[in-house]
């Protein structure tokens, strides 16, 4: 008799072509093509978790999943064979046998994601599916500084996304989800840096709403472009209502999952 395990993987994708992390009847998601090439690769169907559940067009570079499985395939070989079987636009980076109570979203305690924004005249078609191009004139000093303002522990519910989809999602979702039903979260860090012709903002948090961080890079770019003044971000905030958010949803191509962190250990 097999014993199940619990297996963890890390991944990387890119989110162009899914409409998102989570299995949707009828569209191309990351967790359905993974769950999918799972139960070909093992024989048998299983459920993935993940870290979080991406919208469709981010990206990631070390999202986790963790699955149970009677399969004897020894983890380096899993990662071999699912990468085999796999289309080019998910990889596999690691696949490691874990303790029977890991869970690649109740367990995580942080995450950190990235958003790039190409501020040169002319963005390559290499890079263009990973950033959001915008070369128009922007006060990157006052960005920076509006971005403290969402630091520490605050209900985000001016950055969550104002859909009906997402009340349904509230709805049905567990406590500790991505889509829980409260909308009070953890910043820990929040910040823009330069990279050559890429002005790049990560944040890390305890946690993120649907659309949050897309949600929070629109509002700054309102600041970069002086249309919203730095200090009027916190109010925003206080505010808890996506109404009191002039911002845009900014597009889903520059953000990217970074890394999950465990306990003190980040993936």
């Amino acid at each position: 008799m097999l014993v199940s395990r619990n297996i963890k993987l890390i991944l990387a994708y890119d989110g162009t072509d899914f409409a998102g992390w989570q299995v949707q009847p009828g569209r191309q998601t990351v967790q359905g093509t993974l769950a999918d090439t799972i139960a070909r690769v093992t024989r048998e169907e299983v459920v993935v978790h993940g870290s979080g559940r991406t919208d469709a067009g981010v990206h990631a570079l070390a999202q986790v999943a963790s699955f149970h499985s009677g399969s004897p395939i020894p983890a380096a070989n899993l990662v071999i064979a699912l990468n085999d079987s796999l289309p080019s636009s998910i990889r596999v980076l690691l696949a490691e046998e874990v303790a029977e109570d890991f869970h690649a979203r109740k367990s995580a305690t942080a995450k950190t994601y990235r958003y790039r924004v190409f501020r040169g005249p002319i963005c390559s078609p290499f890079v263009t599916r990973f950033v959001y191009h915008h070369p128009w004139p922007l006060d990157e000093s006052a960005m920076k500084i509006a971005a403290s303002s969402i630091l520490g522990e605050h209900d985000f519910s001016s950055f969550a996304a104002a859909d009906p989809d997402r009340l349904r999602r509230i709805a049905t979702a567990e406590v500790g989800d991505d889509q829980a039903p409260s909308n009070v979260r953890t910043i820990l860090s929040s910040d823009f840096r330069r990279d050559g012709e890429e002005l790049v903002y990560e944040v890390r948090g305890n946690g993120f709403l649907h659309h949050m961080v897309r949600n929070i890079l629109g509002l700054l770019l309102l600041v970069g472009k002086g249309t919203v003044a730095p200090e009027e971000v916190a109010d925003i905030l206080d505010a808890q209502n996506r109404s009191a958010n002039p911002g845009a949803t900014a597009p889903a191509s520059g953000l990217a999952l970074v890394n999950v962190e465990y306990g003190h250990q980040a993936i």
